[in-house]
């Protein structure tokens, strides 16, 4: 009877441990974060508009879901090139991207119009664009082509504008300048159309070509401007604000469905509400970037009215009708930006 009682009480006793250890295990798998990895190309500080946009998502998921979630950043473009991050959202490498709207372009060719000139008015205009319907229009889009998600539309610090070793005021000044642009079709037609010698350089080679006088200026928000240190080859900024270009997050199809049922309410309004913050974050860090480069010695100048509708105009006509022709869906969308304008 011992013997019994004995083998009973070893048998009972290994199944209770083993019981136990898979509760404990299942315990610690219910405590384990997901872990998702996050793509910029920008630095990971309070001078890079998507690190204040990931900072707030983070911060608002960690309140609404504690522990749920482990958002690993990659700044600087450690995972790769934009072009080849855009690729590892879409197939699930990666998980998130936080970028400018721009590359999202190699997959989506719509997202091209919001690269074209004189479009948006400000961030301003961005936002109720966006918000009135047109990101809804284009994240379907996306959707629809890639399975990727759109998180939230965010901002960068300021606009893009003219800066110049010579002072520039009106469009007759800037006729047969040469100007540094980015090396794509809608930068370059913008420039043309305003009188100007659009120069596509490669931004790490734009400080030795204002020295050498391969250029005379470029195109560039006030934040880069700081950042690459450029106001020291040049001395006056023309504020056409040509282009305000949104900040988008997008999470991929495998991203996605990583995150339980349960959970996705509140992650999508972490994202939402970490766009709303951000957007006013960046307005304040546009205004001290200008005045930055104000005490810097950079002379600003304003576009004026009369010269901005003429050549708002004129790119409507000649490039905005093109690019819808060209990708019908736009045509409302740009009908729709046009209503949101102040």
């Amino acid at each position: 009877m011992q013997n019994i009682s004995r083998r009973r009480f070893l048998g009972s006793s290994s199944a209770a441990t083993l019981a136990l250890a898979a509760a404990g295990t299942r315990a610690v798998h219910a405590q384990t974060p997901l872990s998702f990895r996050v793509s910029s190309g920008m630095a990971a500080d309070q001078n890079a508009a998507h690190y204040l946009w990931f900072q707030r998502f983070s911060a608002n998921l960690a309140t609404a879901l504690p522990g749920k979630f482990k958002l690993d950043y990659f700044p600087d473009n450690q995972l790769g090139k934009e072009a080849d991050v855009v690729q590892g959202v879409k197939v699930g490498s990666i998980d998130m991207m936080i970028t400018g709207s721009s590359i999202w372009a190699t997959v989506a060719p719509e997202f091209g119009m919001l690269d074209l000139g004189y479009v948006f008015d400000s961030y301003a205009h961005v936002g109720r664009a966006l918000d009135g319907g047109v990101g809804a229009s284009l994240s379907k889009i996306l959707f629809d082509r890639t399975a990727c998600t759109v998180l939230g539309w965010g901002s960068h610090f300021t606009a893009r504008s003219v800066y110049a070793k010579s002072s520039i005021k009106n469009l007759a000044e800037i006729k047969n300048v040469k100007l540094r642009v980015l090396p794509t079709p809608a930068f370059i037609e913008t420039f043309k159309i305003m009188g100007a010698i659009p120069t596509p350089i490669p931004i790490n080679e734009l400080y030795t070509a204002l020295q050498t006088g391969v250029v005379e200026g470029f195109e560039h928000d006030a934040g880069s401007v700081l950042t690459y240190k450029l106001n020291e080859v040049v001395k006056y900024s023309w504020l056409t604000e040509h282009l305000f270009s949104p900040m988008i997050a997008v999470i991929g199809k495998r991203g996605m469905d990583k995150i339980p049922a349960d959970a996705r309410t509140a992650f999508l309004k972490a994202a939402s509400d970490a766009t709303v913050s951000q957007r006013v974050a960046c307005a304040e860090k546009g205004q001290a970037a200008y005045d930055e480069l104000k005490r810097l010695g950079i002379s600003f100048a304003p576009m004026a009215r009369s010269e901005r509708e003429s050549v708002r105009a004129e790119m409507q006509s000649k490039l905005w009708s093109s690019f819808a022709k060209e990708y019908p869906p736009t045509k409302p969308l740009f009908d729709a930006i046009n209503a949101a304008r102040a």
